[in-house]
């Protein structure tokens, strides 16, 4: 595994009124790592994955990409989203715009990148995704699996750092679930850093260089895939396990 870190969380605390949805956590990762992020429901997961790049403010605590912490607004702000992807549950692709507008955007309007080559590029994304011959249709005549599928290649078109991806399949029909899995699986072989909070058990045994397992906006335990699903050591994560993989 590479050593060179590229996000550090220290003592990050969150409250959404009186509810602690992130109670202290510490967490690194390494450039080149693939982290996956399982627990309950309300356990902190997308909130953790949501103040990497500042969606969420911090009520304690900090976030450093690169050893620098989180510019507060504005350009600097803008200019740290373009080096941290973040691909949502549910799609968020601008509706009035063609599939490959919405992948040449960001590069052509935050990077400065030429429209010419924005555009190679994103066909070529779009191609390596599946979704090539969708390039000139509107988001709303794809499939969900296929709209997730241009999420992702949208993340990419940035060139980031670090893609985050916020619970990626929970609004996909079954079916579609395994395209983007697919997808995802590639990029993690690619060496690409990705944060990845899922209730996919099957993807983070593959995937992932690391599994943390969250519960009440705390780590309960972090550790290998094969390590964590063999022989967890936590009670609260193995009465998690006992329950979700029977049926993953």
């Amino acid at each position: 595994m590479p050593n060179t870190e590229i996000v550090r969380i220290e003592g990050a605390v969150k409250y959404f009124g009186t509810f602690r949805a992130l109670d202290n956590i510490d967490l690194t990762i390494a450039r080149g790592e693939v982290v996956v992020v399982i627990g309950p429901s309300g356990s902190g997961k997308s909130t953790l994955c949501r103040v990497i790049n500042r969606l969420e403010t911090l009520d304690g605590g900090r976030v450093l990409i690169d050893g620098a912490p989180l510019p507060q607004e504005g350009r600097p702000l803008a200019a740290l989203r373009g080096r941290v992807g973040m691909v949502f549950q549910s799609f968020n692709l601008f509706s009035h715009k063609t599939i490959l507008e919405n992948v040449t955007l960001g590069p052509v309007r935050v990077k400065g990148i030429a429209p010419k080559l924005a555009r190679q590029r994103a066909l070529s994304l779009l191609a390596g995704v599946g979704v090539a011959e969708q390039a000139d249709k509107y988001p709303a005549a794809l499939s969900g699996g296929q709209q997730q599928r241009v999420a992702i290649a949208r993340a990419l078109a940035m060139q980031p750092e670090i893609i985050l991806f916020d619970e990626p399949t929970s609004a996909l029909d079954p079916e579609m679930v395994s395209e983007v899995l697919d997808v995802m699986r590639d990029l993690a072989k690619s060496g690409i850093t990705m944060l990845v909070v899922t209730h996919e058990m099957g993807f983070a045994r593959q995937a992932a260089h690391r599994v943390i397992f969250m519960d009440r906006g705390r780590i309960v335990e972090q550790d290998s895939p094969d390590n964590f699903f063999s022989s967890p050591k936590s009670q609260r994560a193995r009465d998690f396990l006992s329950k979700v993989l029977p049926h993953s």
